[in-house]
């Protein structure tokens, strides 16, 4: 069979699997459809917990990042890995001793207000459609190329999939398909990584082949070749970074806390029967989300390193087929400006702002650019979201593997997409509608908007998808950047301090989510051409700049709340509670 055939059989028995086990799972009560119940069991949730987790952004598109950044690609990595433990740690024992459906809930009762309540729907859809941007591009790329269909049908064949299994299931089926999406997504990311370790190291564990000696008989390691290849080439070394330490400092903590403060990992914590639970289910993750984090670095090493010897310095007429296929929908471009009818890859834009085709092909059967630039030696535009997708064509990797990489990153992609609908699905049915709009709806009604809710957020998640704002990893990053400026600090003052009230936290979650929208719209949409270091504040590029909202957010927060009421008894004392760690039954436990 060849490899659209053997994608659709892969992707075809996936999409089935996950829509069997949404209608076998079939929420009937709105704990059912908000928490699964509360009876996940804890590596089962940590399964869950890792698919939820590991999005387009960690499957497709990280690796990607850190083949073209090199070093100072890793900043996603410390970011998200050690948000993980932060989130863990910090914060998901005490949200679950709450015992709440949503973060919202927990920001509502802690804060004594239906306004706070309001203000952390209002953060956690717009940190949640953000994200939901960077899921459904990442549809749209597999679908385009593996299934050979359009971007646009395919993201609609995404949200379809997703329709099923989150407005039918609720969280109680999107816990058991997450469970299965893990396995499909680790799968399918550590098989051709393996197989590509051996074939430039004849190392089969990527991890050591990282820094293993590459068997072309050049007695250099991985990274020796790659800093000497990309030198060569007029790149800088790979193994150094150009960021600033502020940016990368910055970076790295915005996607640390917010981490922390994503809404559709910390619902997770409420799925377990008991607090320790939460604990285990986080030990679990950690250890099935390390498992493609540890392994991330060594496949975008291999990928650049096999993009350069397939591509530079290639005629087009003989270049692999890969090449072109991915040329096919946009993701590839080539312009032959020296006329040479040879593939030259260097520094620098090979056009002027983002690839546009004229729709003809010359005598070769290169597609036309429109826009061609002209000012350096590189002929090659490649989107960094296809790395990890191309990298078993590549490597010329058996065609299963290939079909295999399809079915696993479309199973993260709609693993996280439909965790984060359900928050959104969430926030709206049960804290805008229940807790505050109208308050004397039955459990069935709840059950009803969740589902409407639901729906509504696929319909507006489809359309970012069709037209997305940037790369995956680039969306993702100013999702957390979004969360960290406006739900952690909120979520972290209200566990551990005692003294922040109502109007301070309300004040904060509003200025640190303006701030960030307003900082990110500026450089990003309004003066893109300005999104230089010389121009951000401080140093601090748009996907860091959620460190200095959350900065703001806290101070704000402690500065209000220093002259206003301190929270009422009742308040102060369900925080006392939810900090005990262990031993006392609270009243707020399910």
């Amino acid at each position: 069979m060849d490899v659209q055939t053997l994608t659709y059989l892969f992707v075809g028995a996936s999409f089935t699997l996950y829509i069997g086990i949404a209608i076998w799972s079939r929420a009937s009560s709105t704990k059912e459809f908000y928490v699964a119940g509360g009876h996940v069991h804890p590596i089962a949730n940590g399964m869950a917990t890792a698919a939820d987790w590991m999005s387009a952004a960690s499957f497709i598109s990280m690796a990607g990042i850190i083949s073209f950044m090199g070093y100072d690609g890793t900043v996603y990595l410390m970011g998200w890995t050690g948000g993980y433990v932060l989130l863990a740690l910090l914060l998901a024992p005490y949200l679950r001793k709450f015992g709440e459906f949503t973060v919202p809930d927990f920001i509502g009762a802690r804060y004594y207000s239906n306004t706070a309540r309001v203000v952390a729907v209002i953060c956690l859809i717009v940190v949640s459609f953000t994200y939901i941007a960077g899921q459904m591009r990442g549809v749209g790329i597999v679908f385009s190329h593996f299934l050979d269909v359009d971007i646009t049908i395919g993201v609609f064949i995404g949200m379809a999939v997703v329709f099923m299994y989150a407005v039918l299931g609720g969280m109680k089926g999107i816990t058991y398909t997450q469970v299965a999406q893990y396995c499909v997504l680790i799968f399918a990311y550590l098989v051709p990584a393996i197989f590509i370790s051996i074939l430039v190291t004849d190392n089969p564990v990527p991890q050591l082949g990282l820094g293993a000696t590459v068997n072309d008989g050049s007695g250099l390691s991985v990274l020796d070749k790659l800093d000497r290849t990309l030198v060569d080439l007029g790149f800088g070394p790979y193994t150094e970074g150009s960021k600033s330490t502020i940016d990368v400092f910055a970076i790295t903590l915005a996607l640390m806390i917010g981490t922390a403060g994503l809404p559709h990992v910390i619902v997770r914590f409420f799925t377990v029967p008991k607090v320790s639970d939460a604990r285990k289910s986080a030990g679990w993750a950690l250890l099935f989300i390390a498992l493609l984090y540890t392994t991330a670095p060594a496949v975008g090493a291999f990928a650049r390193l096999n993009f350069i010897d397939t591509v530079h310095d290639t005629p087009y007429s003989e270049v692999a087929g890969w090449f072109k296929r991915w040329e096919n929908v946009g993701l590839i471009a080539w312009k032959d400006k020296n006329q040479d009818g040879v593939i030259q890859y260097a520094p620098g834009a090979p056009f002027s702002g983002a690839p546009r085709f004229s729709g003809t092909r010359g005598v070769d059967g290169q597609r036309e650019l429109t826009n061609p630039a002209t000012d350096n030696a590189n002929e090659v535009y490649i989107d960094r979201d296809i790395m990890v997708l191309a990298n078993p064509e590549i490597a010329a990797l058996p065609d299963w593997v290939i079909a295999l990489v399809a079915a696993g990153g479309l199973a993260a992609a709609l693993s996280t997409a439909a965790g984060l609908l359900l928050v959104i699905s969430a926030s709206i049915s049960h804290d805008l509608m229940k807790k505050t709009l109208a308050r004397g709806i039955t459990d069935r009604q709840e059950l009803k908007y969740a589902r409407i809710s639901a729906a509504t957020a696929i319909a507006i998640a489809g359309y970012l998808g069709i037209n997305p704002p940037a790369f995956v990893a680039e969306v993702v990053a100013f999702a957390f950047g979004l969360a960290a400026a406006s739900l952690f600090p909120a979520i972290l003052m209200g566990i551990f301090s005692l003294r922040i009230n109502k109007e301070g936290a309300i004040v904060g979650m509003v200025v640190g989510l303006l701030f960030t929208v307003a900082y990110i719209a500026y450089f990003k949409l309004i003066v893109p051409g300005e999104n230089t270091a010389e121009h951000w504040w401080f140093g601090i590029s748009p996907e860091g700049i959620g460190t200095l909202g959350a900065l703001l957010n806290f101070s704000v927060s402690a500065l209000i709340s220093r002259y206003q009421p301190p929270p009422p008894k009742y308040v102060q004392d369900l925080v006392e509670h939810i900090r005990i760690p262990k031993g006392v039954e609270s009243p707020h436990e399910h």
